[in-house]
């Protein structure tokens, strides 16, 4: 004997068309959730970059610094051989270099390991990966104003999360067909013959149908509430995921109105910050001039110089967290908000 089987339900209550939607549906969310993750690594490698540049400005910042003291503390070796300052003065000069250069080292210790973090996110060994130094410059972005909330739509997250709803959803027609009669149409064809080498001869050609092969009819009479329970079920997984999707959705708004916020704010602290690097730059100056009036002492304008530097700091700071803010900003839009990315 060899032979094939054939089988097929005809649809009648739409179990098979609900459980072909919810299998649709669930490719699709699975489809959505590679986009998300794509989203977020592109959103880390972004961050990344902006945090190596951000260490790259403040490398160059101390690199700079060190110049200056590195000349201040020459002067001052050259001003106690003379005899004209005192040995505390050289020491506390010798002190800043020190300190400046310590800093700095820490510095590239930090760039090296953010280095490697972004290889790793680059898919690449951080041993054979380099990026030359390149300070951060500042982001200016301008958000256009009434945007439409149906950009949200476009988020990998939200997609998925409304996939997984509408996958539930067909589940649920799934479960109350199980409560119908199912209708299967069931056949075999092939050839049947006493003899081996008789088989395969056309008038050894057999075929059957119906319930000679299999059921043509099952109808459902008692369970012991199982079906009810497997709607039940149904139910419940719908509703987590629509309360799901509804929190997605929720999460999705403060994710935008939070970094709007953080855009916003950061654009004032850091045109405050500037005034405040303006103003320190100025008093160092000015503590410089007093003290080669002998005005005041040398302990005023290290002073200075270490307000000058902290601002800086602070500013450069601002402009990697306003950039990191921006990626977030973006990456809570789906990507954006150009309408021509909408699809």
């Amino acid at each position: 004997r060899a032979q094939g089987t054939v089988a097929y339900e005809a649809d009648l209550f739409g179990r098979v068309s609900s459980g072909v939607d919810a299998a649709k549906a669930t490719t699709e969310q699975r489809e959505a959730l590679f986009h998300s993750l794509q989203l977020a690594i592109q959103a880390d490698v972004a961050q990344a970059y902006f945090s190596l540049r951000e260490l790259d400005a403040l490398s160059a910042l101390y690199a700079d610094t060190v110049k200056l003291r590195e000349q201040s503390t020459r002067l001052f070796q050259r001003r106690f051989d003379e005899g004209d300052i005192s040995e505390l003065e050289l020491a506390r000069s010798r002190t800043e270099l020190a300190s400046a250069r310590s800093e700095a080292i820490g510095i590239a210790r930090q760039r090296a390991v953010a280095e490697h973090s972004l290889a790793i996110l680059l898919g690449q060994a951080p041993a054979s990966f380099a990026l030359p130094p390149l300070p951060l410059n500042r982001v200016s972005l301008q958000v256009p104003a009434g945007l439409p909330s149906a950009l949200l739509e476009r988020r990998p997250d939200i997609a998925a999360a409304e996939r997984a709803m509408a996958a539930a959803n067909a589940r649920i027609g799934v479960a109350r067909a199980a409560f119908f009669p199912r209708l299967s149409l069931t056949g075999a064809l092939g050839y049947e013959s006493n003899e081996l080498g008789d088989l395969f001869k056309w008038s050894s050609r057999a075929f059957v149908m119906g319930p000679l092969v299999g059921t043509l009819l099952s109808l459902p009479i008692f369970d012991g509430g199982a079906r009810q329970a497997g709607v039940d079920q149904a139910h419940a997984v719908y509703a987590e995921e629509a309360a799901n999707y509804q929190q997605t959705v929720l999460r999705a708004f403060k994710e935008v109105e939070d970094n709007l916020v953080h855009l916003r704010l950061l654009g004032d602290q850091t045109q405050a910050q500037d005034e405040a690097v303006g103003s320190a730059r100025r008093a160092a100056r000015l503590s410089l001039i007093q003290y080669r009036e002998g005005s005041v002492s040398h302990l005023n304008v290290i002073d200075a110089d270490r307000s000058v530097l902290q601002q800086q700091r602070v500013a450069v700071q601002l402009d990697a967290e306003r950039a990191r803010a921006t990626v977030n900003l973006i990456r809570a839009m789906g990507g954006g908000w150009s309408l021509a990315a909408a699809e």
